[in-house]
């Protein structure tokens, strides 16, 4: 698809607000996908990226046109342009979120950046390549996603983290929990250690011994995954919990029942 106009460094208001309203609706897609699963960077993210870079784009093209002429003067059309791609990942870094031994959020940052990509192609007028790109994400983010849970469902594991005070029994019960909705451990690393968040000492507040559990675990359901973690999370022994599928847990060890030996 292209566009008569004066010069190579000249554009139409009609082929200008073409491409902006382009970026708009390609970016706007993607984020619809990405606002639909509740994600950090949604619908209006998206958009705002794709547009921004067309605009960028376009901006580096023909924004110096007049200077064109001038002795002395290269017109460098991707300099600007380039200063998105590297720019861009701080946008992307802030969608990655770290909690604990989990890390959410890479694919949307992958969005984001691809995202940007496309903005830079529509402002340079390659629309060929920003329609097939939006196609070809679009597949990946909804189709490949199906098919990879699918094709992932009797391998899903997860790790979950469980911080839990040393009182006989705590952990057989964690365990029967696990069971109970079928979920298979894996692996359990266990790691010791005081826990210092009460006031007083160990034998003022009651407190023993804190262990770390580390489970990994074998999933078929996410739904039994959930509800075995929320009944986890009720017991009086568990001081935090963290998960992929459930926001981190931590409750003051005021609010818990202290044990004494």
């Amino acid at each position: 698809m292209a566009f008569t106009t004066v010069s190579v460094w000249e554009i139409t208001h009609l082929e200008l607000a073409i491409r902006m309203i382009l970026a708009v609706v390609l970016g706007g897609i993607i984020g619809i996908e990405r606002e639909w699963s509740n994600h950090a960077a949604g619908f209006r993210t998206h958009i705002l990226v794709c547009l921004g870079s067309a605009m960028i784009m376009l901006l580096s093209i023909y924004g110096f046109s007049q200077f064109v002429n001038e002795a002395n003067v290269r017109m460098d059309p991707a300099r600007l342009a380039a200063q998105v791609i590297s720019g861009i990942g701080f946008l992307g870094a802030g969608a990655i979120l770290r909690n604990g031994n989990l890390i959410k959020g890479l694919t949307t940052a992958a969005s984001v950046w691809v995202v940007a990509a496309i903005g830079l192609s529509v402002g340079a007028g390659f629309y060929m390549g920003a329609l097939l790109c939006t196609f070809l994400v679009l597949i990946s983010l909804f189709v490949l996603n199906k098919w990879e849970k699918h094709l992932l469902r009797n391998r899903r594991y997860d790790e979950v983290v469980i911080e839990i005070i040393d009182f006989p029994g705590a952990l057989g019960r964690v365990a029967t929990i696990l069971g109970k909705y079928e979920l298979q451990i894996v692996n359990l690393h266990m790691i010791p250690h005081t826990d210092r968040r009460a006031s007083g000492t160990e034998e003022e507040n009651g407190l023993e011994l804190a262990v770390q559990m580390l489970f990994k675990l074998k999933i078929h359901k996410q739904e039994k995954l959930i509800a075995a973690l929320m009944q986890i999370s009720e017991m009086d022994e568990v001081l935090s919990l963290e998960s992929l599928h459930l926001p981190t847990l931590k409750r003051p060890v005021s609010e818990k029942k202290l044990f004494t030996v």
